[in-house]
């Protein structure tokens, strides 16, 4: 028989999974639609680029245009901020289904995926402590 920790645990887990998605999945899921990214961050850090396809909505200007009926993943710098957070929580409150990318813009970079910017798209060389992960 499992004890409670365990399922504690498997609690845990399950939620984090349900609420949580990585870059990987989203710069894969992307193309497909289904659901609008979200760019917290101010308009300076927007300026300096960002992910292909996402709606800059800085938090305080949530929910924005965003359409109740389509799920949103949200992020914001990376794992140091909690932006995206606060921005899920916000649109949680407002009946949202929401998702956070976790690491960010920070990680999307660092997975080598193509960032937009006012002089166009932007590819790096993935960093090697990060990419291919493979989980």
């Amino acid at each position: 028989m499992i004890d409670a920790s365990a399922l504690d645990a498997a609690a845990f887990f399950a939620a984090r999974l349900e609420f949580l998605t990585d870059v990987s999945d989203v710069h894969r899921d992307l193309p497909d639609g289904g659901f609008v990214l979200v760019d917290t961050r101010s308009g300076t850090a927007w300026d300096q680029g960002r992910v292909p396809g996402a709606v800059h909505l800085p938090t305080a200007e949530l929910p924005g245009p965003l359409d109740p009926g389509t799920p949103v993943v949200v992020y914001c710098w990376g794992p140091g901020c909690n932006g995206a957070t606060r921005a899920g929580l916000a649109l949680a409150r407002r009946g949202f289904a929401v998702r956070e990318m976790q690491g960010g813009i920070e990680y999307w970079i660092r997975e080598g995926f193509p960032v937009e910017t006012a002089a166009g798209r932007v590819e790096r060389a993935p960093d090697p402590l990060t990419a291919p992960c493979g989980c």
